[in-house]
């Protein structure tokens, strides 16, 4: 905490801690078409974790290994393709997607925004007051007229056990900016990331690839089939899956302080208690942390929750703290998604807005509906999961009298148009009492691109008789939707 006496140094309408993609929407909905003002507080980059270590790299990482797992499928074209992907025109371009973590562009969108920019840590200092230390130790004091916004999210989650950080793993950071394809590697968890990063690593040229999971499940917050047939790809691509593994320790010996950060030049040993693997990178994709530890909560009277992240209501303000102190992004705790911090970012902002023209903030736009059992999650893997709404034991846990509509996506012709052997499922969960689809989950290739109107039907409760009249196209992957209509019949 600086001990420099408080005192206001600038004063806009809006503070924003955090500059990834939620707060950047909280900052532009409070103030558009306004003469309202705003600033973002970020101490690395404008932009966010979406931008430069998380969705655009690791995306542009996966989709040359789509493609050609694509191709491959196709007679005609699996005869053309090279043995395997080069992997450096694939860094290139994702380098241009992350612009070499230059964010000179984002601060210009902000600014063109009407948003300004700080550089340096932000800590509440009272009540809509940020202290913001910069680089070089010294501190200002910003003043928030209407509403201060907290985006900060969260950082990598390293398990505490035996070796594993002084052996120096790669994190989400490290896995998604990559310069060299490890030849041996074993990566830690079994969620998105995980899943993601075996994807790729495998696909991109590492020669064994194994991934380590405590549960008996890849992907468990999703329907079981999802994990289990990830598990099966993965295993038929020739990827070692441990499931139902606890790692005990990891052991690597050539680790050094070279004044410039701590680095390796030797191998690993992993043991989990019934072997030991030796690799040459770990990935640890086991969970997040919730970057609210030296937030100044205290100050706003206010504090996180036992899982570290800050409780809001629907309009996106933070309990207990009043009209001026709202959160959105992963900080909330409530869907670790950019598009779901984006929409949350929306909402705030436009409660911000409504509150400072003295308007209602009970409007349509200024409520948080869809975290609440309508959140939409891709797993950007080969094969791609795509989910929705409730999964079948969520929605009988929450007292659903539910009914299950399952189908073979491979027996539709469009899917079989798409590649030879397509391999996919669908399934979608129905409320018996109101006839509407509260959850909706399905595997295979490009199935991303179904999952929109699998929300729209859940966001917009429509009922099964109405879905009979949207008629899919015809060969599209989209019939799939007709085919689990008649599976009920």
């Amino acid at each position: 905490m600086s001990t420099r006496a408080t005192e206001v140094e600038d004063t806009w309408d809006v503070i924003v801690i955090g500059g990834g993609s939620a707060g950047e929407n909280a900052a532009q909905y409070a103030i558009r078409g306004s003469e309202r003002t705003a600033v973002i507080v970020e101490h690395e980059l404008v932009g966010g974790e979406c931008s430069y270590w998380a969705c655009m790299p690791s995306k542009a990482l996966l989709r040359p290994v789509e493609v050609v797992d694509a191709g491959r499928a196709l007679p005609g074209v699996a005869s053309i393709l090279e043995d395997s992907l080069d992997p450096a025109p694939v860094f290139d371009r994702r380098d241009s997607f992350t612009h070499n973590h230059d964010d000179s562009g984002q601060v210009e969108w902000a600014r063109n925004a009407g948003i300004d920019v700080v550089r340096g840590r932000a800590r509440l200092a009272g009540d809509r007051l940020v202290e913001v230390t910069g680089g070089d130790g010294a501190t200002r004091i910003l003043h928030a007229h209407h509403a201060v916004v907290i985006a900060t999210g969260t950082t990598p989650a390293i398990p505490p056990i035996e070796g594993l950080r002084e052996a120096e793993p790669w994190t989400s950071r490290d896995v998604t900016n990559l310069r060299e394809i490890p030849d041996r590697v074993a990566v830690i968890g079994g969620g998105v990331v995980a899943c993601e990063s075996t994807t790729w690593l495998g696909g991109l040229g590492s020669r064994e690839v194994t991934i380590i999971e405590l549960e008996r499940t890849l992907l468990g917050h999703l329907e079981p089939f999802a994990g289990a047939m990830m598990a099966e790809q993965f295993k038929e691509r020739g990827i070692a899956v441990l499931l139902g593994t606890q790692l005990q320790s990891v052991h690597r010996p050539d680790v050094r302080d070279t004044g410039l950060g701590r680095i390796h030049g030797g191998p690993a040993t992993i043991n989990t208690g019934d072997a030991t693997l030796e690799v040459d990178e770990i990935v640890v994709a086991a969970g997040r942390t919730p970057a609210s530890a030296d937030l100044g909560l205290e100050r706003a009277g206010v504090e996180a929750n036992e899982h570290g992240y800050l409780d809001t209501d629907d309009h996106m303000a933070v309990v207990g703290a009043g009209d001026w102190l709202y959160a959105v992004g992963d900080i909330c705790g409530r869907a670790l998604l950019t598009h779901m911090g984006k929409y949350q970012g929306r909402i705030a902002g436009n409660v911000i807005a409504a509150r400072a023209e003295g308007r209602s903030a009970d409007g349509p736009r200024c409520r948080d509906l869809a975290d609440h059992g309508m959140v939409p999650a891709v797993v950007f893997t080969d094969p791609q999961v795509a989910s929705v709404g409730l999964t079948e034991s969520a929605a009988r846990a929450n007292g659903v009298d539910v009914e299950t509509l399952d189908y073979d996506i491979g027996s539709v012709a469009g899917a079989k148009l798409l590649r030879d052997g397509y391999t996919g499922r669908a399934k979608v969960v129905v409320d018996r009492a109101t006839d509407t689809i509260v959850g909706a989950t399905f595997v295979g290739s490009d199935v991303a691109e179904l999952l929109h109107s699998a929300t729209t039907a859940i966001v917009g409760r429509v009922t099964l008789d109405t879905l009979w009249h949207a008629v899919p196209s015809y060969p599209t992957v989209s019939e799939v939707w007709l085919r689990l209509l008649e599976s009920r019949a």
